[in-house]
């Protein structure tokens, strides 16, 4: 299938690409390298440097023979979205739009959109979280992200536009950049490897369900299966259904870097949900998608990517 990735050199999406070509598939990029990097990019696809906002983005995917629209590219950053709320909308709600109407009149058969089930539901009511649970965002960014998923509903139901959308958990695991002030995983490891001490807000009892980023992977190419009826119009959280703290997370993280260094502290932020782990049940059963990397194997395989890079032993 010839598939475009929008958000295809940033860190999930270029793990996705990374898989479609294994498997075969004919990827185009589209990413304007704002967040993502371009030695992060497949060789075997071809990269359009392109604000998914833009005209040229529109006539890319209009004009490309897609099969499939893979829709990664987004403003993801929760504490952004609260400090930019326009500039948030204007990414994920405008940008998403440009796409779908260029979908439409470009005849894309499916679009697989990441969605965020760590931000749709807000404090959640009951854990693990379905995919009927109450829709009580916190932040710009979720609701931004939700939007969305009502925009395709009504693409389907005007156009024919089939469409899956899957709500990720905290992904974490190889390219994720630890840089910005999303990706605790990334941020914590990089920090003890150049002999920082990272931050915890709050008290670090937060919990979070942590999914590598190849399982992620894995279950974008399996919600492409054309052939697989079931999927068309289906909302589907991804997860372990539990959830792991911060400070369970930054103990690990300390033992396989091996370090004395201690985190320090700080005030608890009001955007950010206490705990949240989806429910995956759907997934496994429409899908037949379960994770499969545990975590203390994926933080492991994380710290040695950073350490590989960095050349720092502690």
């Amino acid at each position: 299938m010839r598939v475009a990735v929008t958000g295809g050199a940033g860190f999930i999406g270029s793990n996705v690409v990374d898989l479609l070509v294994e498997n075969g598939h004919e990827v185009e990029i589209l990413d304007d390298l704002s967040t993502g990097f371009e030695e992060n990019v497949n060789p075997a696809a071809v990269l359009r440097r392109v604000d998914i906002r833009s005209p040229e983005a529109a006539r890319i995917i209009a004009g490309g023979s897609f099969d499939i629209l893979c829709h990664h590219a987004a403003q993801m950053d929760v504490r952004r979205s609260v400090r930019e709320p326009l500039f948030d909308a204007d990414v994920n709600i405008c940008g998403s739009l440009n796409l779908f109407e260029a979908c439409r009149k470009g005849g894309v058969r499916r679009i697989v959109y990441a969605s965020t089930g760590g931000a749709v539901y807000g404090e959640p009511h009951s854990l693990p979280v379905r995919e009927d649970s109450p829709i009580d965002p916190i932040c710009h960014y979720g609701i931004s992200k939700h939007t969305v998923e009502h925009y395709l509903f009504l693409y389907r139901y005007l156009y024919g536009q089939d469409y899956v959308v899957l709500r990720y958990p905290n992904v974490y695991g190889p390219r994720q950049n630890p840089r910005g002030e999303a990706g605790v995983t990334a941020i914590f490891t990089l920090a003890y490897l150049e002999g920082r001490a990272p931050r915890i807000n709050g008290d670090g009892l937060q919990q979070r369900d942590y999914v590598h980023v190849r399982d992620i992977a894995r279950a974008n190419l399996l919600a492409m299966d054309l052939l697989n009826g079931r999927i068309s119009g289906r909302i589907m959280n991804l997860g372990w259904g539990a959830g792991r703290s911060v400070l369970e997370l930054d103990g690990i993280i300390r033992r396989l870097v091996g370090t004395d260094i201690v985190p320090v502290r700080g005030p608890a932020l009001p955007e950010e949900i206490r705990q949240i782990c989806l429910d995956a049940s759907l997934a496994a059963d429409i899908l037949g998608w379960r994770p499969l990397i545990g975590f203390e194997d994926g933080l492991s395989d994380l710290v040695e990517h950073h350490r590989s890079r960095t050349g720092r032993r502690a």
